[in-house]
């Protein structure tokens, strides 16, 4: 696997867990990290391994629109089977004005290539606003 490839697969498991999350499809997001993985979010607590995820996932299922819209994915420190990526993130909820920012923040990852695909080990998130 060439550092072009590792890059473009995480990125698209960025891509999956923001859509997933956004449509509210729990085993999709829980899906996107290793048996072992754990998120952490401010305000929302740390939780580990795939039955912890898809507890704390099923109680944040969106009730409105919305949309996490990362950006600036820098992947570093890819060595084979793990790397480490932060990207921005821009997370956005439709009320009956419109689309307006309720967070900026940054996500910082290590995930690790497995069966082909890329899963977050460790996903933590910190905001700025």
């Amino acid at each position: 696997m060439t550092f072009a490839d590792a890059a473009e697969g995480i990125r698209a498991t960025l891509a999956a867990y923001a859509q997933a999350l956004d449509d509210g499809r729990t085993d999709d997001i829980v899906a996107t990290f290793c048996p072992d993985g754990a998120c952490e979010i401010p305000g929302l607590g740390t939780h580990e391994g795939h039955d912890s995820l898809r507890k704390a996932f099923a109680e944040w299922t969106p009730v409105r629109p919305q949309r996490h819209v990362v950006v600036n994915t820098h992947v570093t420190d890819w060595d084979g089977d793990e790397a480490r990526a932060s990207s921005d993130v821009l997370f956005l909820l439709k009320g009956r004005e419109g689309w307006s920012i309720q967070l900026v923040g940054r996500y910082h990852d290590v995930l690790h290539h497995s069966d082909g695909t890329w899963r977050f080990h460790r996903r933590t998130a910190e905001f700025v606003t």
